[in-house]
């Protein structure tokens, strides 16, 4: 039986950096996009010209708008789930 050792939304990032990755973000727009283009409301207020999902997945990541956890995991199986607001806090700082 296998034991994972579990992280769960600490203060503390103990895996990778304290900011968003490029690879992160890129997975967040992507799927957030989806998201908007299957229906899902929008959670900032837009112009009404703006129509493009990724456009939209942008600017909710830029207004810090999504409600989003990121699970980082290692090889030997632990993980640690981090608010993505943290991240993109840690970011500006």
């Amino acid at each position: 039986m296998l034991h994972r050792r579990e992280f769960r939304l600490s203060e503390e990032i103990r895996i990778g950096p304290p900011k968003l990755t490029r690879f992160e973000r890129a997975r967040i727009i992507g799927a957030r996009s989806l998201q908007v283009s299957l229906g899902a409301p929008i959670l900032v207020d837009l112009p009404d010209s703006v129509i493009d999902p990724i456009d939209i997945a942008l600017a909710e990541l830029e207004g810090d708008a999504l409600p989003m956890t990121l699970r980082r995991a290692l090889p030997d199986g632990s993980h640690q789930d981090i608010v993505l607001s943290y991240l993109l806090g840690s970011k500006a700082a």
